[in-house]
This record gives structure tokens, C-alpha cells and sequence, in this order.
């Protein structure tokens, strides 16, 4: 079997509800396929292992976002196969690299060496986290999220750093009264605005991992508050998007000095930055051996599970088929050439790791 069939296979199966049957297809694969060691944990992680020490972890993940209507037939996946690509939910977003990673698996039986794919993903991580809460942590990881055509187009690069993700709601509270007598209470939605005002003069943080530039973000994303047009409105929520990066955050607290307001992280999804140069240097020399183009180092704006990763000690980068634009989209899609050069590109730092 072919990276293409395999990713074929994988990408009919539904995923965005319940990763159960494409966690089964993958343990039932493993286990005819490979003398691996293959478990699978209480909340539908797949992880398969050669010998007894955890030194170098391909990892992924199995479920997906809901799909769009165009997407799906009923209860199934519209799969197609083009000359060059192959479209369908989770395609990119990243059945083809977890099957690019099974194969390479099955091929290179290292002691060591570990394949991993976890559920939940998609809602903030479940699956790594409690993969690491049980003693999950290899000495190295490289996870399989998209990395393709970042620093030149159809060139697999290598990354080494990501922005986090922290949600949050600013939420300020006054005094309602009626309208026509507005200087009786305290209006909350002009409290909010204030706080929209100081979000907006903050700088957010950059760090510099391996010499590549990375560059928080921060951005106020949605406003509500008021019940009636002629009521002075006691409370206004405002919520706030930051693209964190290593090491620092933005001083979003400080929007608790203004009077009435207070501050609630939703979710904080970690940034990842790569703590050894030798190991990044490493995968991009496989890289470069792996296809004709010439991969850098790069940065990527989206979290992955490298972030639960690395929080862990683990030494992460990125490596993966998917390209820019192509996740979560109504027509995601992945590169053939791109799945048979991770293939490759997995299956020979199996070898690097163990030379080094």
C-alpha cells in the first residue's frame, strides 16, 4: 500500500464527531503491519512503539473540523484524486501525513522509535495532554502538522517555532438606567471601550527561536452588550484573540485597572519553539536530501500539539505535507508529491536520529 491509498483510506473515514473508527482503522493497521507495541489509551490515543525507550515520536492527530455540505455524501466523506492531489476533509489537516508517518513506521523498526496519533486535536489538545498527564515523553518529536511551501512553494520546510493561541473575554460591568437619564448609572459599554482602547496601544511580543523571528499578535474579534435601546447597558463581554509566542505574553491583565472590568482566560493553547539547533538542523538536512527544492527553517502561525509538546521537555519541530490555505477549507486537499516526500523525509530521520 501506497502513502496515497493509505490516506484515501483514512480520509473516508468520519472523524470530526468521533475519532473512534479512524483510531480503530489506525490500531488494526498497526497491529497486522507491525510487531510494534500498540495501545491504545482511555480517551482514543494511538500509540504504537518498538523496545522499551521513547527516542524519536512521529506524531499526529486522527480527528478532524466538522466538514462543509460539499464535503460530505450522507454520512460519508467526499473523497477525490486528482492527477496531483487528493481532496477531502482532513486531507491536509492531517490524515496524509499521519499515514505518511504510519508507513515510515511500519518501514524503519527502530528501537525507540514511536508513532503517535491523538484525538482532540481540533479542541485545543485533548488527546496530547493526556497522553503526557500518563508519561508520555519522547526525547524528540516531529510533528506532522503542515510545513509545506512556507519559505518557497512546493518545498517541504522545516518548522521550528509556532504562535500559540490564548482566547480570552474581557467582560466590564456598570449600572443600567434609563436612557434618558444616562449620568444616573455607569454605562459598561463605554468601560469596554476603554479597555478596546488599551488593547489596541499594547505591543504584542516577538521571540527569536534558531535565529527565526516570531511575532505575537493581538486583536479584539467580537462586542456585545445591552438589552434595549433605551436602557443604559450593565454589562458588555469583549472578546479577544493573541497569537502568543515563547516565552512571553501580553500584558492583557492590565485591563483590570480600569474600573468594573475584569479579565477570563477561555483557552490558552502553548506556542512551540524547538530547543535544539542540531535536531532541526538534522531534519532539515533530511529534508534537503528528500526533494529538490532547498527547506529552511520557518516559523508557523497556527498551534499544534508541539505546543503540549514542548511545555513537556520534548524537542519538537513541524514537518508535515499540508500547505498554507489548505486546512479547513471547503476544498482542502494535499499534494501527492508532498505525501511520498514525507514518507520519505520521516523514514530517513529514523536513520539520522539513530546515527546521531
Amino acid at each position: 500500500m501506497d502513502v496515497a491509498a493509505l490516506t484515501r483510506d483514512l480520509v473516508s473515514i468520519p472523524s470530526h464527531d468521533d475519532e473512534t473508527a479512524a483510531g480503530d482503522f489506525i490500531e488494526d493497521w498497526l497491529r497486522a503491519e507491525t510487531d510494534a507495541d500498540v495501545t491504545r489509551d482511555t480517551v482514543g490515543n494511538v500509540i504504537a512503539r518498538y523496545g522499551e525507550a521513547d527516542t524519536l515520536a512521529l506524531v499526529g492527530h486522527h480527528d478532524v473540523v466538522p466538514p462543509d455540505e460539499s464535503q460530505t455524501d450522507g454520512d460519508e466523506y467526499v473523497i477525490e484524486t486528482t492527477e496531483n492531489r487528493l481532496y477531502g476533509r482532513g486531507a491536509a489537516d492531517m490524515k496524509g501525513a499521519v499515514a505518511a508517518a504510519m508507513l515510515a513506521f511500519r518501514d524503519t523498526p527502530e528501537d525507540g522509535l514511536v508513532f503517535a496519533s491523538f484525538v482532540g486535536e481540533e479542541l485545543g489538545g485533548i488527546g496530547a495532554r493526556h497522553a503526557i498527564d500518563e508519561g508520555f515523553a519522547p526525547d524528540f518529536a516531529v510533528v506532522g502538522e503542515g510545513s509545506t511551501g512556507y519559505a518557497t512553494a512546493g518545498v517541504t520546510d522545516v518548522v521550528v517555532a509556532h504562535k500559540g493561541r490564548r482566547a480570552s473575554t474581557v467582560t466590564a460591568h456598570g449600572t443600567a438606567v434609563h436612557a434618558s437619564e444616562p449620568e444616573s448609572g455607569e454605562n459598561a459599554v463605554y468601560r469596554a471601550c476603554d479597555a478596546v482602547d488599551l488593547i489596541r496601544d499594547i505591543d504584542p511580543p516577538s521571540a527569536t527561536v534558531l535565529d527565526e523571528r516570531v511575532s505575537g499578535s493581538l486583536a479584539v474579534t467580537g462586542i456585545e452588550g445591552g438589552s434595549a435601546w433605551n436602557v443604559v447597558p450593565e454589562s458588555c463581554a469583549i472578546t479577544v484573540d493573541e497569537r502568543t509566542v515563547p516565552g512571553e505574553r501580553a500584558p492583557l491583565g492590565t485591563v483590570e485597572d480600569i474600573e468594573g472590568v475584569e479579565w477570563e482566560i477561555d483557552q490558552d493553547l502553548p506556542p512551540m519553539a524547538c530547543d535544539d539547533e542540531a535536531f532541526a538542523e538534522t531534519v532539515r538536512t533530511v529534508a534537503d536530501e528528500c526533494q529538490d527544492g532547498d527547506p529552511e527553517l520557518v516559523t508557523k502561525p497556527a498551534a499544534t500539539d508541539g505546543g503540549w509538546l514542548a511545555a513537556a521537555d520534548v524537542t519538537c519541530v513541524v514537518c508535515g505535507p499540508s500547505e498554507l490555505g489548505e486546512a479547513h477549507t471547503k476544498d482542502e486537499s494535499v499534494s501527492l508529491a508532498a505525501l511520498d516526500r514525507c514518507y520519505r523525509i520521516y523514514a530517513e530521520i529514523v536513520d539520522a536520529v539513530g546515527e546521531n
